[in-house]
């Protein structure tokens, strides 16, 4: 870090984030990259793989399959986009590892943690169509064959055999998919199953080439607009709603957003938007934290959607006094361990 700072500042968006004129880009709270744990990680008895979805654009994800009870043995598929404010963090990263160990050995799922491109070098929508890309190619596995091999595989992404990964080959079931994510990955998780209820659910499944998402989870999903929302609201009089780090984030990643901050893809809810109605899952769980800057617009869209004819069935679960994602950050407080055994039950349920 030392020799930046003899360099000229760009842009920056503190404490996230500092684009230097030389074009480097330096994350300040970015957690350490890890490798992932082929053979089953010695606390959680999760294993877990990197593979390539794309070349060009470059999309991988992280793979993590819980401990077998038989060897043929289907388990419910969890597609993962992690959270950070569209800009820093990663599927590989020390934290979202530990976080998915812990999840997948609660949950027994099989999940499919995706990395994709980050602002401010790609730009949103960038992040959108990888995730959108990821999820179509975890979905195409539903009407393929097993491969006829039960070892985990090689590390890295000599498993992937004609771009199909066998872990989900052999043991996803597609009956029980499910799309979930935290903070900006909430704001994913909203937006993919938007995205699948353009298309005829019913009419792909009879071709051959849909798929039916079960369930979807947002944790403190990522929504803002330009006109406060509950607590968002201040009395004081130099209050300036365009300068929370909310909307500087949404202006950094987003900055050619038609409509800005009041795109449907960061605020979803209100006149002129797209039907809620249309989100393509069946059951829905969306989590607050009490002292979330983000917890009202939670509450605002779970409302949102139970009023939008939305024929699923939506779940809504608050933690009081903790912040944003604290169950990531600290996944060893009592209060993470709460939100682990509910995510853990709607994926079961």
């Amino acid at each position: 870090m030392a020799a930046s700072t003899n360099k000229e500042v760009a842009k920056e968006l503190l404490p996230l984030i500092r684009v230097y004129k030389d074009g480097s880009v330096e994350r300040m709270m970015d957690s350490p990259y890890v490798p992932p744990t082929l053979d089953p990680d010695p606390q959680f008895g999760v294993s877990s793989k990197d593979v390539t979805i794309s070349q060009n654009p470059a999309i991988s994800a992280r793979l993590y399959l819980p401990k077998l009870a038989q060897p043929h043995q289907k388990l419910p598929v969890l597609v993962y986009f992690h959270g950070s404010a569209f800009c820093f963090e990663s599927a590989f990263s020390f934290i979202d590892h530990r976080y998915l160990n812990i999840l997948v050995s609660q949950s027994q799922v099989l999940a499919v943690s995706i990395e994709y491109r980050l602002a401010p070098e790609h730009l949103l929508p960038a992040a959108y169509e990888d995730c959108w890309a990821a999820f179509q190619w975890v979905a195409s596995h539903r009407n393929s064959n097993s491969i006829n091999h039960h070892d985990h595989g090689h590390q890295n992404h000599s498993n992937v055999i004609n771009n199909k990964e066998p872990w989900l080959l052999n043991h996803g079931d597609f009956e029980r998919l499910f799309i979930g994510g935290d903070s900006a990955g909430g704001n994913i998780v909203h937006n993919i199953a938007m995205k699948a209820g353009e298309d005829d659910q019913e009419s792909l499944l009879k071709e051959g080439t849909g798929v039916r998402i079960l369930g979807a989870f947002l944790v403190h999903p990522f929504f803002w607009g330009s006109g406060p929302v509950g607590s968002e609201s201040d009395v004081s009089d130099n209050y300036d709603h365009k300068k929370r780090l909310e909307y500087l984030i949404w202006e950094f990643v987003y900055p050619t957003a038609p409509g800005g901050i009041d795109n449907p893809m960061i605020n979803p809810v209100g006149s002129g938007k797209p039907s809620l109605a249309k989100l393509a899952c069946s059951r829905m769980l969306v989590c607050v934290a009490g002292k979330d800057s983000l917890r009202d617009r939670g509450v605002l869209y779970v409302n949102a959607v139970k009023g939008s004819g939305f024929g699923g069935e939506v779940e809504f679960f608050e933690v009081k006094g903790e912040d944003h994602v604290f169950h990531i950050t600290n996944p060893d407080s009592e209060n993470a361990k709460k939100m682990f055994n509910r995510l853990a039950s709607f994926l079961t349920k």
